[in-house]
């Protein structure tokens, strides 16, 4: 409970900034369309959670998402039935976590490493697949963030049960175990039995199904697939992993902070909105965000360390 705090109490601040500055800010309405705009956003980062509690990173999240809807779009444009071409980009994203899984557990390689080059070629495979011109899909298949049930739009209901699904794998299975203690200590967890490099390339594999889902909503929200959608997402998926207490050395998962903190970006971003505060200016704030938040924790860390070792037995 205390790791969600931080999301919560950041969240009250926004909320009351917010309405200072527009008394529509507090419209149920308005900060859910807010939300589902960011949905796909907040669904990878649910993922990034088994990538980041198992000591790995994944920064090609968002160019496999975009790869992914560049595909699914090529295959709709040239007449394929919606399903099969659905089903195969839900796939194809899978393919693609799954190798960066694979790359690294076979080369030994950092994830970080690993990820930062096939983050260029994902996205270097859209925009040669696509250049500067964009593909339409069919009509029919556009506005699924408009569809609510319960006063929540389709794609913030598929946030929440994915939610609840990834907080039951890492806290009530044996697989959960097992990614915590290889984010903990690896070769501890090797010589406890535990499957470490099955285990990090199924974490990976995740991540890619749901950048495959993400690709998928992306695709009805917007209609057309580009290669440069989703820039910079990463910082934000990151972000909200981060600020919901997952701790990003490993070890630790927080997935139900991390849907705070996705609600956090979704009302920090909307604030920002009203504001007119510029695109550029807020990747920039939340940037800051993310150093105040690891410095904080560090803080608070070796506080703690420091007032533990004082109230230890004096030396005689």
């Amino acid at each position: 409970m205390r790791r969600n705090l931080t999301p919560l109490l950041l969240s009250l601040v926004v909320l009351i900034v917010g309405s200072r500055i527009s008394p529509h800010f507090l419209d149920f309405a308005y900060l859910r369309d807010s939300a589902t705009l960011l949905a796909e956003i907040g669904i990878i980062a649910i993922a990034m959670n088994f990538v980041i509690s198992a000591g790995q990173i994944d920064l090609s999240v968002g160019s496999n998402m975009v790869l992914t809807a560049c595909l699914t779009a090529k295959m709709l444009a040239a007449g394929l039935p919606p399903i099969v071409c659905f089903a195969s980009g839900l796939v194809i994203a899978t393919l693609l976590g799954y190798l960066n899984g694979v790359l690294i557990t076979f080369f030994k390689a950092p994830s970080f490493l690993i990820t930062v080059a096939t983050l260029a070629i994902f996205r270097g495979a859209a925009k040669a697949m696509l250049g500067p011109t964009s593909v339409k899909i069919p009509a029919d298949l556009i506005g699924i963030d408009t569809v609510t049930a319960g006063g929540l739009t389709v794609p913030l209901l598929i946030l929440l049960m994915l939610t609840v699904m990834a907080t039951f794998v890492l806290n009530k299975t044996v697989f959960g175990r097992w990614v915590i203690a290889v984010g903990a200590n690896p070769r501890t967890a090797l010589f406890s039995g535990v499957p470490v490099e099955r285990v990090i390339r199924s974490t990976f594999l995740i991540t890619g199904f749901c950048c495959g889902i993400a690709s998928l909503l992306l695709l009805s929200r917007l209609g057309v697939a580009r290669s440069d959608l989703a820039m910079g997402s990463e910082l934000d998926i990151i972000t909200i992993v981060v600020v919901g207490g997952t701790a990003i050395q490993g070890g630790s998962a927080n997935v139900v902070g991390s849907l705070l903190a996705f609600f956090l970006l979704t009302l920090l971003r909307t604030a920002m909105g009203v504001a007119s505060v510029t695109a550029e200016y807020q990747m920039t704030i939340i940037g800051i965000l993310l150093i105040a938040v690891v410095l904080a924790k560090r803080v608070s860390f070796q506080s703690i360390v420091k007032k533990f070792k004082s109230s230890g037995p004096k030396p005689t």
